[in-house]
This record gives C-alpha cells, sequence and structure tokens, in this order.
C-alpha cells in the first residue's frame, strides 16, 4: 500500500516535471497533477489494454512503434477530462507522454529498489 501510494506521488511529482520542462503540456496545481497522475494510471490500466490487442497488428507492422501512439492517446485522453491538466495538441501528447514514461521508468526501478522484498 505505502509503493503505490508513494508511486502515486511520484507520479504527480513527474507530471509537473513534464509540464516545467515542456510547453505543450500545462498543470495547473498539485492537486490537479494527483488527479491527472491517477486518471492516467487508471486509463493505461482498463483502456490501454484493450487498445493494444485491438491494434496488434498495426503495432507488429511498426515493430512496436504504434505503442507510443497508444500512450499518447492515453495521456491526451486523461487531459481531456480534466480541468487542470491540459494538453495543446496530439504532438505535444506524444512528446509528453515520451518523457512521463521515461521519468516513470526511474521511478519504477527506484520503487523497486526501495521496497524489494528479501
Amino acid at each position: 500500500m505505502l509503493k503505490l501510494l508513494a508511486k502515486w506521488l511520484l507520479s504527480a511529482s513527474a507530471l509537473l516535471f513534464v509540464a516545467y520542462v515542456y510547453s505543450g503540456v500545462e498543470v495547473k496545481s498539485f492537486a490537479a497533477a494527483m488527479i491527472a497522475a491517477f486518471i492516467i494510471g487508471l486509463l493505461n490500466t482498463v483502456v490501454r489494454p484493450i487498445l493494444v490487442v485491438l491494434t496488434l497488428p498495426v503495432t507488429v507492422v511498426t515493430l512496436g512503434l504504434f505503442l507510443f501512439i497508444i500512450n499518447a492517446l492515453m495521456f491526451w485522453a486523461a487531459a481531456g477530462v480534466l480541468d487542470g491538466f491540459h494538453v495543446r495538441g496530439f504532438v505535444a501528447a506524444l512528446v509528453g507522454s515520451l518523457i512521463y514514461s521515461l521519468i516513470g521508468l526511474v521511478i519504477e526501478s527506484a520503487l523497486e529498489g526501495l521496497f524489494a522484498k528479501k
């Protein structure tokens, strides 16, 4: 439970960092970032697997590069349903989702090291 809470807080911080380094993404407050991180996580848990299965032929033909498009769509969809989180367009969603995903990999790796079961 503590790991989930830490990941949520760090993901919200990562979203604020993305907004800070890239002008195509805007986050109004930390509370908005927390809600946006939750919505992005929810979309990635529920909708993304369905999209991955439905677009499997395209993903295979593009050697997996289409997964970047799916990530951008999840990022853009989260911005579409929230008021405090705004993405300026699809290209901004693509760049923002790439930065957010890279930071997410670092967060996941760090949390695995901290919460390793012995």
